[in-house]
């Protein structure tokens, strides 16, 4: 992805007084110039993880690293879904420490349709 595609995305999603943390990569350098004060950086290449007052960017890479996993099994997505699918996606990373099924089955006792 070029900078300039990343930073049309993140002006179109992003608040201009929201918090924004990314690794070094050069594609980010803009971000500033295009308003976005508070960009914080992680510096993976001089072997930085987070900084000291706990910002990191792990989690967010965690995610996408799972969720790579799981999408690729279906051998491609249709364009229209994607968002459906990541959706899922989401869930199930943030709810992969529960069994699913007992997970749901309380949920729809609780909140039933």
């Amino acid at each position: 992805m070029k900078s300039a595609t990343l930073s049309a995305i993140i002006r179109g999603r992003d608040n201009i007084e929201s918090a924004i943390h990314t690794d070094g990569w050069r594609g980010y350098n803009g971000l500033v110039d295009l308003g976005f004060k508070k960009h914080f950086r992680v510096f993976h290449g001089e072997n930085e993880s987070s900084k000291g007052d706990g910002r990191h960017v792990n989690g967010i890479e965690s995610f996408w690293g799972y969720a790579k996993h799981q999408l690729v099994k279906f051998k491609g997505i249709p364009k229209d879904k994607f968002v459906f699918y990541l959706k899922e996606t989401e869930f199930r990373f943030n709810n992969r420490g529960h069994d699913l099924y007992q997970f749901l089955l309380k949920d729809f006792r609780d909140n039933p349709l």
